[in-house]
């Protein structure tokens, strides 16, 4: 094992690079901008770019370097062939090849949401555990799955996308992927808006703090759900429903160790959480009744730690 390695995280805006021992330690982080023009055809020459400046800096050689690990925002096969990156304007093509081929190092590559959920196994929320289910709850529902140490990445790189799950038939509105009735329309920060914004208007006798709100976010209802208001306590108890119900079908299939939650409304604490597992423990399968539920620890960091334990693996 050689001593250094790369974390990359591709986002929309920005790519997040870190440089770390392989050990698993961070010795630095640093962005770049994604350059998404011309069909985002800038991006991995910015990457390799950004490595070659980051030895330089450090006085570090190449030939010391394990390699690059890679989270990318779309689905990737097993031998790092992108499947579409609409946000970075990719089309279908192989990233871990174009890559090495411009650094002369090995790649590695994955979805975002596996890597970030391989980061948190190895150095975060889920760490001691090898089979893991991490769950992001922002503006979608997003995430990860590993098993025995290793991302799950499914044929065409489309495993994890627990927001995607069907829950409700009755659904009139469409997801953002086009269906109706998935768990996103639900358990994200825009999905418990949308639904209290639906149950207030139905349920216009009831008084609630809410109503004066003119730019509802997720988390003025978990705060005004702990000051007590009836309407916010209803709707932080159906998303803990929600998503305890589609847990608890993930947990029929992969079995984990622990469910990890991030995202920023895994801030609403424990208001949620205890919803969410009193739900998970009612309709899940009794072998997996117990399955441990905790934090993500990384924050946006998770990424890199992901992409650096996929090179090592």
């Amino acid at each position: 094992m050689k001593k250094y390695a790369f974390g990359v995280d591709i986002g929309g805006t920005t790519v997040k690079m870190g440089l770390f021992k392989t050990d698993g330690k961070l010795l630095d982080m640093w962005e770049i901008p994604t350059r998404t023009e011309n069909g985002g055809k800038f991006i991995l020459g910015d990457i390799s770019e950004a490595v070659y400046e980051k030895l330089s800096e450090k006085k570090i050689s190449h030939l010391d370097v394990e390699g690059i690990g890679m989270g990318v925002p779309g689905p990737v096969g097993a031998d790092g062939t992108v499947f579409k990156c609409v946000n970075l304007g990719w089309d279908i093509f192989n990233v871990e090849v174009e890559l090495s081929e411009l650094t002369g190092m090995r790649v590695k590559a994955g979805n975002d949401a596996n890597v970030a959920a391989l980061g948190e196994m190895w150095q975060g929320g889920g760490r001691g555990c090898k089979n893991i289910v991490m769950i992001t709850l922002g503006t979608g529902v997003g995430g990860g799955v590993i098993l025995d140490g290793h991302i799950l990445p499914g044929e065409n790189g489309a495993a994890g996308e627990i927001g995607h799950l069907p829950m409700s038939d009755e659904e009139t509105e469409c997801c953002g992927c086009g269906k109706k009735g998935c768990l996103e329309q639900y358990a994200s920060a825009t999905g418990v808006v949308r639904m209290t914004r639906k149950y207030m208007e139905a349920h216009p006798q009831m008084h609630s703090t809410l109503r004066s709100i003119e730019k509802l976010t997720a988390k003025d209802i978990f705060d005004a759900a702990k000051a007590g208001d009836e309407i916010a306590l209803k709707m932080t108890d159906e998303t803990g429903r929600m998503l305890g119900k589609g847990l608890a079908s993930i947990a029929c299939v992969v079995n984990p160790e622990a469910f990890v939650i991030g995202g920023g409304m895994a801030k609403a604490g424990g208001i949620l959480l205890d919803s969410v597992q009193k739900y998970y423990r009612s309709y899940a399968f009794h072998a997996a009744r117990d399955t441990r539920f905790c934090l993500a620890a990384l924050g946006n960091e998770a990424g890199i730690y992901g992409g650096v334990k996929l090179i090592l693996d």
